[in-house]
């Protein structure tokens, strides 16, 4: 098969199409988990990702999704590097990625990570009707970067993406 060499540009857009397994309207760049793509000198891709924590059960999907979707852009060479260090953060999340996750109905990530301080509790918005009179029901929900909470005035329960950093 015949391809013209992509750019870093074009080989991170093909690295972006790539959607996170347990939250599928979210891409690997819109999550801040993809750091690097680039062509080495002998032709092989390479794909550097942080997981959002290092026991992230989704990473093993993503580098099977990362392969295949650079096969089906004709290259047969890719590398895929999991990088733990700087960890990740919710910092590294897009607006855009944050503004998906809220259409989808998980309350993002607010404000900023701030390690090795310790942080107040602050209402969480409703992904649904955006009322900021919710509380917690489980610090952890469907995975652990989650919390699970309810809404008081619609009843609705909803995930929270917890800020990490």
């Amino acid at each position: 098969m015949s391809k013209t060499i992509a750019g870093a540009k074009d080989l991170f857009a093909i690295a972006s199409q790539v959607t996170d397994p347990e939250i599928p309207v979210l891409s690997i760049a819109d999550l801040g988990i993809l750091r690097e793509v680039e062509m080495a000198e002998d032709g092989t891709v390479q794909v550097v990702i942080t997981p959002t924590y290092s026991g992230c059960p989704a990473m093993d999907a993503i580098n099977g999704d990362l392969y295949t979707a650079f096969a089906d852009a004709g290259y047969e060479k890719v590398d895929v590097k999991l990088v733990l260090s700087p960890a990740w953060s919710t910092d590294w999340m897009t607006a855009e990625g944050k503004a998906k996750l809220e259409e989808y109905g998980i309350a993002p990530p607010t404000g900023q990570g701030h390690a090795g301080r310790v942080t107040l509790g602050m209402s969480v918005k409703c992904p649904r009707c955006h009322s900021l009179n919710t509380r917690e029901l489980a610090r952890f929900a469907s995975t652990s970067c989650k919390a699970l909470y309810t809404c008081k005035d619609c009843l609705e329960p909803f995930d929270y993406f917890k800020v990490l950093s």
